[in-house]
């Protein structure tokens, strides 16, 4: 067939771009440093001209067509159906467009030489507990300078996707690749479904955006709407956009970002150390006060009820 004459080198052409990013990191580095800008901006600009998130509604578009495929498949099988052919070249080109955005958007990510060397991320347990008592001590400050209202909520008023947008471009002036144009984030329609998979942020490489749980709690939105944003800028591991994230709300002068930033690795550290002491021992360290447990849950309990009522199927 004709289609399969033109679909199949296309695949190979993005086998042999993947295997040369896995093979050579410098490779992997100027793509992502010199071409991956060029190849994205066109998917940012055009999502960013929407204010909902288009990634989200293209998954929901693909769902149906392939629902209609399915069904049309069933039905070709029973009786010849005329449409049928046509429809499984326009899924054969479908196939393959998504493929070839999930090397230049994604998988090619993966090859990229890290932020830091990997001897330099060890650490021994007094650094261990230096780092989580500090993290600790930050976390209890912050909880008491931030605005609230009358039920104990934290308060923002300002412009919290620019804020975002502005923090992690101000990492630039270390890391060239956080420079230039950056979406928007947006918030997920489907939240529900999201808090259900318990996940406060998604990148999606085919709309080049940067989404995010709308219904979690809002101390954890700020740290994830950088993360999500460093994905943009071609830090595909998670470790590596928790980093940026965390050294972008840090040094932010938002004081709800620097909260934010401080409680996206508190669960981390906080969690290492109990490893390694056991439970009895670690009562003796610095305890986190109830209001920061309380800001660092991901649903309140009245929004995981609301999550469970209107949900098809339970989270469990």
């Amino acid at each position: 067939m004709k289609i399969i004459k033109r679909i199949v080198p296309v695949w190979l052409v993005c086998a042999a771009f993947i295997a040369v990013c896995t093979i050579s990191e410098k490779f992997s580095d100027f793509y992502i440093d010199k071409i991956f800008p060029i190849v994205t901006y066109p998917l940012m600009y055009f999502s960013s001209l929407f204010n909902f998130s288009v990634g989200e509604w293209m998954i929901v578009i693909g769902l149906l067509w392939l629902a209609i495929l399915f069904i049309t498949v069933i039905l070709h099988i029973v009786k010849k159906v005329r449409y049928a052919v046509l429809y499984y070249k326009i899924t054969a080109w479908i196939l393959t467009v998504i493929c070839v955005v999930m090397c230049l958007n994604c998988f090619s990510l993966y090859h990229h030489s890290k932020i830091y060397e990997t001897e330099d991320t060890e650490y021994n347990f007094e650094e261990l507990v230096i780092l989580r008592n500090y993290v600790v001590e930050k976390c209890n400050e912050f909880s008491l300078e931030v605005e609230r209202d009358e039920n104990g909520e934290v308060l923002y008023e300002g412009n919290m996707e620019e804020t975002a947008k502005s923090a992690v471009k101000a990492l630039s002036a270390e890391n060239p690749r956080l420079s230039g144009f950056y979406t928007t984030p947006k918030t997920l329609y489907f939240s529900w479904f999201m808090s259900q998979q318990y996940l406060q942020g998604y990148y999606f490489p085919f709309s080049m955006e940067a989404n995010i749980n709308g219904i979690m709690k809002i101390m954890n939105k700020p740290f994830t709407m950088c993360h999500e944003l460093s994905h943009t800028k071609g830090f595909i591991y998670e470790d590596e956009a928790n980093f940026i994230g965390f050294l972008a709300c840090i040094n932010s002068e938002d004081i709800v970002f620097q909260y934010s930033g401080y409680l996206g690795v508190l669960n981390y550290i906080n969690n290492d150390l109990y490893k390694a002491v056991g439970k009895e021992e670690y009562k003796n360290y610095p305890a986190i006060s109830s209001q920061v447990k309380t800001d660092n849950e991901f649903l309140s309990e009245d929004t995981w009820k609301d999550v469970e009522d209107n949900s098809v199927l339970n989270t469990e």
